[in-house]
């Protein structure tokens, strides 16, 4: 078994506590500095725990231009969350034409618009889309995002005995075929 054992070297950033804003609950602050630290990683946190605010701070402190991808009412969400609870913004965009320098977000469906070599790192919220096999969004990700040097999955529904959904997470982020 400890053969077939595979672990990932991080391949992120460290950074003190003091540098996470501090409206963060210390459970959100804690995954926020281990998915900096690991620099590609997944975040299952349930329903109202914050990953909304988890991916923002993460997408500002990896630092560079990032890209969040979301369905199209959670994409506008997250603009709103991030300004009155964070105080960042968050540009939201359905082109690759009016990118602001830090953190944009778009929806899914026009995500093929953008030039993922303009950024430093990409986030999928409710990435759980990545769960079909033959899916053609999936592939698109996949394809679109591997050379991007930071990567961060979020969703409140991953299917821990689906080995499918499992695995294509590990694609997307960079830990195996």
């Amino acid at each position: 078994l400890d053969s077939k054992h595979r672990t990932t070297p991080s391949s992120g950033i460290e950074v003190p506590d003091s540098a996470i804003n501090p409206v963060l609950f210390p459970m959100q602050r804690d995954v926020t500095r281990w998915a900096l630290r690991k620099g590609r990683s997944a975040v299952f946190l349930d329903t109202g725990l914050g990953k909304t605010l988890v991916q923002c701070e993460w997408a500002r402190l990896i630092g560079g231009r990032s890209l969040i991808v979301a369905p199209l009412s959670v994409a506008r969400q997250t603009v709103v969350i991030a300004r009155s609870l964070l105080g960042m913004d968050v540009h939201y965009t359905r082109s690759g034409d009016d990118l602001s320098t830090e953190i944009n977000i778009t929806n899914y469906e026009m995500v093929e618009h953008f030039d993922p070599a303009e950024f430093r790192s990409a986030v999928l919220d409710e990435s759980s889309i990545l769960k079909g096999i033959s899916s053609k969004t999936k592939a698109v990700l996949i394809e679109m995002f591997a050379q991007t040097p930071y990567r961060l999955c979020c969703t409140a529904t991953p299917a821990p005995n689906d080995i499918t959904e499992i695995a294509n997470h590990a694609e997307f982020l960079g830990v195996m075929t």
